[in-house]
């Protein structure tokens, strides 16, 4: 029954985040921005992020459309990093990628509401739904320009992907 009340919570979060979503819009004065699409199911995220002369993150923004874990998984994001400084930020994107799907105990402080996310590890096909603004984020702090217009999920590591360009 404790674990019943426990699904029926985190689920509450979950929805909350994706019906109203915290940082969801536009920024005008961002200086990361970048698009990025999840090809197998049709998710699509701009983040926009603006980073104060501190290396810290001082407003983020996203927009876009998608399902229910995404949106959520965007808005939680925003609210963890905000603040942070970009290697914090980046930080806690492994966190959250090991949390989804890795096999390690993670410590889940960090990530805030995020942290509820844990149970899409069972349902392999809303992993890369969870895992889209975190990988947005690690993409913009990591592009050379910070403007990385449009990439794909599949895209292993920005390193390897030219994210300037589309696909």
């Amino acid at each position: 029954m404790a674990l019943s009340k426990l699904d029926n919570l985190y689920r509450q979060v979950i929805l909350d985040h994706s019906e109203h979503p915290h940082h969801h819009g536009h920024l005008s004065d961002a200086t990361n921005d970048i698009e990025l699409r999840n090809p197998t199911c049709g998710d699509v995220l701009q983040l926009q992020i603006q980073m104060d002369d501190d290396d810290r993150i001082k407003d983020i923004a996203f927009s876009g459309s998608g399902c229910t874990i995404s949106q959520a998984s965007a808005s939680m994001m925003t609210d963890a990093v905000l603040g942070k400084k970009a290697q914090e930020a980046d930080d806690m994107v492994e966190v959250f990628s090991e949390l989804i799907v890795g096999d390690k105990s993670v410590d889940t402080d960090v990530l805030g509401d995020a942290a509820v996310l844990e149970g899409v590890k069972q349902f392999p096909a809303r992993i890369k739904c969870a895992m889209l603004a975190w990988k947005a984020l690690h993409k913009a702090l990591a592009a050379d320009d910070h403007v990385a217009k449009v990439a794909s999920l599949h895209a292993r590591d920005p390193k390897e992907d030219n994210v300037n360009d589309r696909d």
